[in-house]
């Protein structure tokens, strides 16, 4: 099952352009999943109420999987809310918190992806690229919250607990915060499986001009910094060139540089301007949006160069397209790295090898950053 992300700036066609991809794809024979993350229903108005053979389309409730979620905690933690005194929520009463809509999104696609039987493209058409990258982001920094707040090594001294408690003379915590945790931990990593499998690739989508271009670079660094790939870039509400010697001239001129400087480096398509905003199955079939696609995706690799015996160095080659030095910061800590790329930054476990060394300078080079790394002599291990 391949898996089909979509994202850009707000405004720029978004939602259209996952409805006519998935739409193609399953008039191309492919079994597809639509999914609408926004909090209301878009998708629905723009496919005007028409629909394909082989198309599902799913609108994700964040307010029901919330409500669910809390009545659940609230039935493991009953002793508890008990001992407190405390009252519990009543469904009609819960109203989502910040950060449900992301949560209920990850749920959709892990759901998807134990469904992989049941279709052959998932397309996910999520929201405006800066909150897009904060929600991919999630599972891996959630699960290295978890780890850190509840080391899962910690619970295997369950026996141990009510002991330690006395002597600490604070409550431990309870086995059901670990089971809950691990539960999470488990779902966390469903759906980091799923960003990192090679069927799975970003798609972007931007109206070409100065602001579509803008935010292009900013999206290319912060999936480069995740380590996604992106398939290609769906350039929308391109004008003809019959308009080139028009009123229209500048605004074409405009569109035909962007273009220009995008197709060094994405695969393009650009989507005509139909002059008006599409609706229904017959203006997405006119859009001529391409389908899945074969580009493998899922995330990039970041090797490790071994150049000890010309230069007593390993270097660490981190792709970072469009990144600046004055707004990109590394620090060291302990086997992890915090890499801090303009408005992106990442925590990364460092690979085994350099784990084992101090850094020992970067550069950035070619929209690539090198770390160098030289042997600990106290860690190395030595040879004869």
């Amino acid at each position: 099952m391949r898996t089909l992300l979509i994202t850009g700036p707000g405004g720029s066609g978004r939602t259209t352009t996952a409805a006519a991809t998935a739409l193609t794809a399953a008039r191309e024979g492919a079994r597809t999943l639509l999914l609408g993350t926004d909090r209301t229903d878009t998708i629905g108005p723009v496919l005007g109420g028409g629909t394909a053979p082989g198309l599902t389309v799913r609108h994700i409730d964040p307010d029901a999987d919330f409500r669910t979620d809390l009545a659940a905690l609230q039935n493991r933690a009953a002793s508890a809310l008990d001992l407190l005194g405390a009252s519990r929520l009543e469904p009609e009463e819960i109203a989502p918190l910040p950060g449900a809509e992301e949560l209920a999104t990850l749920r959709a696609l892990r759901d998807a992806a134990l469904a992989e039987d049941a279709y052959d493209l998932v397309v996910v058409d999520l929201p405006p690229t800066p909150r897009a990258l904060s929600l991919l982001a999630l599972p891996e920094e959630l699960r290295r919250y978890l780890r850190r707040l509840l080391p899962p090594e910690r619970q295997a001294a369950r026996a141990l607990r009510p002991m330690l408690g006395r002597l600490a003379g604070v409550p431990m915590p309870a086995e059901w915060l670990y089971e809950a945790a691990a539960r999470l931990d488990l779902q966390l990593a469903a759906v980091e499986a799923v960003l990192a499998d090679r069927a799975t690739v970003v798609r972007l989508v931007a109206e070409p001009g100065p602001a579509g271009a803008d935010a292009v670079r900013t999206a290319a660094l912060g999936l480069a910094l995740r380590g996604l790939r992106t398939d290609a870039l769906v350039a929308t509400r391109v004008l003809p060139e019959s308009e080139a010697d028009g009123w229209l001239a500048g605004p074409v001129a405009q569109q035909r540089k962007t273009l220009d400087e995008w197709q060094e480096s994405y695969a393009v398509h650009p989507v005509a301007h139909l002059g008006r905003d599409p609706r229904g199955t017959d203006d997405l079939t006119a859009l001529a949006v391409p389908g899945a696609g074969t580009k493998p995706g899922g995330a990039t690799r970041w090797p490790v160069e071994d150049r000890l015996a010309d230069d007593g160095v390993l270097v660490w080659h981190v792709p970072l397209p469009g990144a600046r030095r004055d707004a990109l910061d590394l620090i060291r800590r302990g086997d992890e790295i915090v890499v801090t790329a303009g408005p992106f930054r990442r925590v990364v476990p460092l690979p085994s090898a350099l784990r084992r060394c101090t850094v020992a300078g970067a550069a950035l080079r070619e929209g690539e950053l090198r770390i160098r790394f030289r042997p600990d002599p106290e860690l190395w291990p030595r040879t004869r």
